[in-house]
């Protein structure tokens, strides 16, 4: 015993002299078949996807699911094979992996003896806005032979004007310019109807599609027809002049650009070309009827000095963005696992090209929010509320550049209402809310839950930033929706909430809680302004309704969905920013109780939203998994969504709503909500601090 004692103590010793060094955590991509794979993403009219599990199973589509084609093809020592697009005609290269990080999306294909590796890379850093804004994806090829043998090797890659286009009905020009020392070639429509349209399925029918093409060997470009296509694919050869029988209906001929390279004898030393693909809309958002250009155009920046500048920069940023990259997947797998981070991983770029980043007049960035297929509505308040924790997470500046526009509005006289509005309009037109009876009448509004919310995101920003400022430039028109809450948030009447799809609900309890914790915050943001008496005022209010929700909601082991309603339950997302923003008003035991009761009710692929149905909605779940500090609850409640991810039948771009039952989608796709996972990464109050001060 004695020698073991002295082996033990020797032992300890050695581990304190030399600690045992940590296990690395896992820098993953999502390698997993997902609904739908991100291509290029930039706003919700620039937003290309492959539906597909394979890149040669269908053409490439927007968003909405309309086609917007590009097509990839390679000749092999004669044969050509196609990489993109659903040509029939021509046998697919084997794809053998597809990997997803935030800012990049890899394809790797392996035949006839050659691997290539194609990836998309757009350089979205939050950190950086003029490099968020700029609208341009780096497309490139990495081509060797694996076979010991040299191959006679070309590619081809076309992007079609459908990418400028609302439909195929309409008809556009195109042509070629010197941009520095790239070729570039752009096409549009002739109509050139800026910011003319509004609605939820549209795409652009204005501005110019970009491929820009860097000096590289054996360079070749067209703007042609589908005939290109055919052409590459019998002898490896463009027109050799542009088509110039314009304009012309998309439908006639699919007016396309074109890029060949000729890559020679490529053998086992990889031979690399890229190009840049980019969109230049000219006007992007009508903000209280004056015309806003995107944030990059805010100093008279032209497209022509924008890709100069992105060609210029394109080596800093893939390095950057790599290491970018890897340090959030391991930070969101430090904080949740692998599942959670590659669901994290999957939503980065759908909840940026959810939005556009635009410049107001004085060059004050002003980020609107598109609600992709629910209405169309821009900067809806009830979807900044679930997309917020991904921009006070990697850049606060970004919720204040959606929270500033709507706050502008609400102050104005037009707004006549005591609580917050819901939208400011339909995209592009943020001309004043359409939703419901908009400034006229008070139907169909949302006044508990938009002026909770507002209230809410307001306080998680001053946390972020460690200061109220923000607040104290809109502190009259906050006060008046806190007294609002005050008056109707115990127990609301018979309203909507952001689950307006539910309909309408009398004493709902969940909204209630959201109607606290706005009242709380309101008590912190005096608080932090020097408001003494309102704080004070305000806190023993919201301690006081937290405690008479608790009497009011408790239903046996579990809390209720409506205070009327016995038997009830639902999901209390809203009461996450009690742990978040260290609110501390409800008892740690409703989390614990709700916590228990929500393990017996999930499905196969996730928690219900609540009892009235089996559908659910992807980012109230992780909020509610982020209720409790217990990891095995938060993988328990999080690893069906995991499921939903890579077993949907519905083959969309991330969905929120969709069913517990079979993982089919309800409603609502490619929308920025999905941004609501990041919520978990803010229950670390160091990580929010770290991510929150790059």
């Amino acid at each position: 015993m004695p020698f073991s004692r002295t082996v033990l103590g020797l032992c300890a010793a050695i581990l304190i002299l030399f600690p045992a060094k940590k296990a690395a955590v896992a820098q993953e991509p999502v390698s997993a078949r997902t609904p739908a794979t991100p291509l290029v993403l930039h706003d919700p009219y620039f937003s290309v996807w492959s539906f597909n599990d394979d890149l040669t199973d269908g053409p490439t589509r927007h968003w909405t699911g309309t086609s917007q084609q590009m097509s990839g093809l390679m000749r092999i020592d004669g044969k050509a094979f196609r990489f993109m697009g659903n040509d029939r005609e021509l046998p697919a290269l084997k794809q053998i992996s597809r990997a997803i990080w935030p800012t990049r999306t890899i394809y790797d294909f392996e035949d006839a003896g050659i691997h290539l590796t194609l990836t998309f890379f757009t350089p979205a850093i939050p950190q950086n806005l003029d490099i968020l804004s700029r609208p341009v994806t780096y497309v490139s090829w990495d081509v060797r032979s694996i076979d010991g043998q040299s191959h006679a090797t070309s590619l081809y890659f076309d992007a079609s004007s459908q990418l400028a286009t609302n439909d195929d009905n309409d008809t556009v020009v195109w042509g070629r310019e010197r941009v520095g020392d790239m070729q570039a070639l752009h096409v549009g429509t002739n109509a050139q109807r800026e910011l003319a349209k509004s609605g939820d399925n549209l795409r652009i029918d204005w501005g110019w599609l970009y491929v820009a093409v860097p000096p590289q060997q054996g360079i070749e470009t067209a703007a042609s027809s589908a005939e290109a296509r055919r052409q590459f694919a019998q002898n490896g050869a463009l027109p050799s002049s542009d088509d110039l029988d314009m304009p012309r209906p998309v439908k006639h001929g699919l007016p396309l650009l074109a890029v060949r390279f000729d890559l020679g004898n490529v053998g086992s030393a990889p031979v690399s070309r890229r190009i840049l693909l980019a969109y230049d809309d000219r006007f992007s958002i009508e903000y209280l009827n004056r015309r806003l250009r995107a944030y990059w155009r805010r100093n008279g920046m032209t497209a022509a000095e924008m890709l100069e500048k992105a060609e210029a920069d394109e080596l800093s940023l893939r390095t950057q963005a790599e290491a970018f990259d890897k340090e959030l997947v391991a930070d969101l797998t430090r904080e949740g696992g692998e599942h959670y981070a590659q669901l994290a991983t999957l939503a980065y770029r759908q909840t940026i090209a959810a939005h556009k980043l635009v410049a107001d007049v004085d060059g004050t960035p002003m980020l609107f929010s598109k609600e992709n297929f629910s209405n169309g509505c821009i900067d809806t308040v009830d979807v900044t509320y679930p997309s917020s924790p991904f921009f006070l997470l990697l850049n606060p500046k970004l919720l204040q550049a959606q929270l500033q526009p709507m706050l502008e509005y609400a102050s104005l006289p037009r707004w006549r209402w005591p609580f917050a509005p819901h939208d400011l309009g339909t995209y592009p037109l943020a001309n004043g809310q359409v939703y419901g009876g908009g400034e006229r009448t008070e139907e169909d509004q949302m006044p508990v839950e938009e002026s909770g919310n507002l209230i809410i995101l307001v306080n998680a920003l001053a946390h972020a930033e460690g200061s109220a400022a923000f607040a104290q430039h809109y502190w009259e028109t906050l006060s008046k929706w806190a007294e609002y809450l005050k008056e109707k948030g115990m127990d609301p009447e018979n309203q909507l909430s952001t689950d307006d799809f539910a309909g309408h609900l009398p004493h709902n309890t969940n909204l209630s809680i959201k109607a606290i914790e706005a009242l709380g915050s309101y008590a912190q943001l005096a608080q932090m302004l020097g408001k003494k008496e309102e704080a004070a005022e305000y806190r023993k209010l919201a301690e006081q309704m937290a405690a008479k929700w608790k009497g009011m909601a408790l239903d046996g082991d579990h809390y209720m969905l409506a205070f009327d309603q016995a038997g009830s339950w639902s999901q209390k997302y809203n009461l996450v920013w009690d742990r978040v923003l260290g609110l501390h008003l409800f008892s740690p035991k409703i989390v614990d109780q709700e916590m228990a009761f929500y393990l017996k009710h999930q499905n196969a692929f996730g928690l219900p939203l609540d009892n009235r149905k089996t559908y659910t909605k992807l980012d109230w779940i992780v909020w509610t998994a982020t209720l409790s500090d217990k990891q095995s609850d938060f993988v328990a409640l999080t690893d069906p969504l995991y499921k939903f991810m890579i077993a949907s039948p519905t083959r969309v771009p991330l969905s929120d709503w969709f069913e517990t039952t079979d993982g089919r989608q309800v409603g609502f796709q490619a929308r920025s909500v999905v941004g609501g996972v990041y919520m978990k990464m803010l229950a670390d109050p160091a990580m929010w601090k770290k991510w929150a001060a790059k």
